[in-house]
């Protein structure tokens, strides 16, 4: 099996169109959404449609965080990511509102957890930003299933990679895109993805990552799509046009 892994798609369907053309270029034969499919984008009815069409055809999915904001947006806007909560809510079709709120917050397959955020309690949306984060979700994936080798998680909207050695120091790595990292079973792995809608370290381009489960390798990929486009969609809508600069600008 490859697997591609897709996260933080926010609603941006220029760049799931991409992420997933790309993907089945490299050979993908799974896909995986690791949650976030809509808010700051300006087509979440699209990109849903989208995703149900993939899970109905055997893709897995996890809930992030935004999608349960979306399903049950806050009386009172008190982050950015609430200000698009409600229009969001009411784009969607009862039928997409309720395909959201019953993704689960993991979703486990033989070696490999998935999951939006953090293991350590997925429904507290920790950010899984440095080693004492990663070394956390995934010691509480080992409690989940000493089995789990393989976390793979979105949420942070950058790409990096965490292991244990043999001495169970964990270790950080920063990958290159399209180059296949090996990533042997004997060793715990934890892989931030990366956001495929709305990257932001000032790259535009998409992001997305691919676990070869015969070969064991994972690798990182960035994907140029039309962003400028994308802008354009959330320009079409009321909300916030600083949603539109971060596309492009890519940060």
């Amino acid at each position: 099996m490859k697997l591609a892994l897709i996260s933080d798609v926010h609603a941006n369907r220029q760049a799931l169109a991409a992420c997933l053309a790309h993907a089945r270029a490299q050979g993908a034969t799974r896909v995986a959404f690791l949650g976030d499919l809509v808010g700051y984008g300006g087509e979440p009815t699209a990109v849903l449609e989208q995703v149900m069409q993939e899970v109905a055809q055997g893709a897995w999915a996890v809930q992030g965080n935004h999608d349960a904001i979306a399903v049950a947006p806050p009386e009172q806007v008190t982050h950015v990511g609430a200000q698009g909560a409600q229009w969001t809510h009411d784009q969607l079709s009862p039928a997409q509102r309720q395909f959201l709120g019953a993704l689960p917050l993991t979703f486990q397959a033989g070696q490999v957890l998935l999951v939006h955020a953090s293991a350590d309690g997925p429904q507290r949306w920790h950010y899984v930003d440095n080693s004492a984060a990663a070394e956390r979700s995934m010691s509480a994936a080992t409690q989940l299933d000493p089995n789990i080798r393989y976390v793979f998680s979105g949420h942070v909207h950058e790409q990096a990679l965490y292991f244990l050695t043999p001495t169970a120091k964990l270790m950080r790595f920063t990958p290159q895109p399209g180059v296949p990292v090996p990533v042997p079973p004997y060793r715990q792995w934890l892989a931030i993805v990366g956001s495929c809608g709305q990257p932001r370290d000032g790259d535009t381009r998409a992001m997305y990552a691919l676990f070869d489960e015969m070969a064991f390798t994972l690798t990182f990929h960035r994907v140029a799509y039309d962003h400028e486009a994308a802008a354009r969609a959330v320009r079409a809508t009321p909300l916030p046009e600083a949603f539109a600069q971060r596309l492009q600008e890519g940060r």
